[in-house]
């Protein structure tokens, strides 16, 4: 293989259109995938999410080269060869490769590198919410019911590595299942992994994801259902989909 030095190779065929990030695969005698990415501090992450997962020997990509602090920040990986497990079978083949990943521990709460450290998920979640009524002021009502209820709620976890951005599509339909795309990995609460799921999915109730999770526990439910309204919430002041930021301020108007 040439030297990967983050530029994208004459016959790369780029594989996405419209996205901060950018994706090519590249051929040779050993294909890989190149990113690229609109943040330094995404590309960090998912290089240190990757190296982690293959210390743990977890289906993913393999990571061969990383520049986050490159102009722009990139990371080269195994190209896999399968296909993503259709729609109708997800929920059928996701438990396997999440029941993997959510045994992994983490030192802390929050993104794996690239950004702030915290030491309790709680932490964690309270600066999510500074975020989102930073960039969404008229959402801060809603955010001050979340934040309350983050209160007295007990969030005393051991943070777990999470995907955190799970749907159609991440899943390969491979042996054990393989989920691609780890930029926004984090160490927390695993519900919150269903949680984001069940937002994408669309899902009136996102309990009926709780039959996924291989530990189930007596405030499962509350958790998960407050965890999607924090995945709304971030829906609604972050995403650059207008269909997406519409639908999610619509569902947290209904709460």
């Amino acid at each position: 293989m040439a030297e990967l030095d983050g530029r994208v190779p004459d016959g790369a065929r780029e594989l996405t259109t419209g996205q901060a990030n950018r994706v090519w695969h590249v051929n040779g005698p050993t294909p890989y995938v190149l990113k690229h990415y609109g943040t330094a501090a995404r590309a960090a992450n998912e290089a240190a999410a990757l190296a982690l997962l293959a210390a743990h020997q977890a289906p993913a990509p393999r990571l061969l080269a990383a520049d986050p602090n490159a102009a722009p920040a990139w990371t080269a990986q195994t190209a896999v060869h399968a296909p993503p497990v259709p729609a109708d079978q997800f929920l059928n083949q996701i438990a396997e490769p999440l029941a993997a990943i959510h045994r992994i521990p983490g030192p802390h709460a929050g993104r794996l590198a690239g950004t702030q450290r915290h030491p309790t998920w709680r932490a964690y979640l309270h600066n999510r919410l500074h975020t989102y009524i930073t960039a969404a002021p008229d959402l801060a009502p809603v955010a001050a019911a979340i934040h309350r209820e983050l209160d007295i709620i007990d969030l005393d976890i051991e943070p777990r590595l999470l995907h955190h951005d799970l749907h159609v599509g991440h899943l390969l339909h491979t042996p054990g299942g393989l989920l691609l795309d780890w930029e926004l990995a984090a160490y927390g609460d695993p519900l919150s992994d269903l949680a984001r799921l069940a937002v994408r999915l669309q899902l009136p109730d996102p309990t009926d994801l709780l039959s996924l999770t291989h530990r189930p526990h007596p405030t499962s439910a509350r958790r998960l259902i407050l965890y999607s309204r924090i995945h709304q919430l971030a829906d609604a002041a972050l995403s650059t989909d207008p269909l997406i930021r519409s639908r999610a301020n619509s569902q947290l108007s209904r709460i």
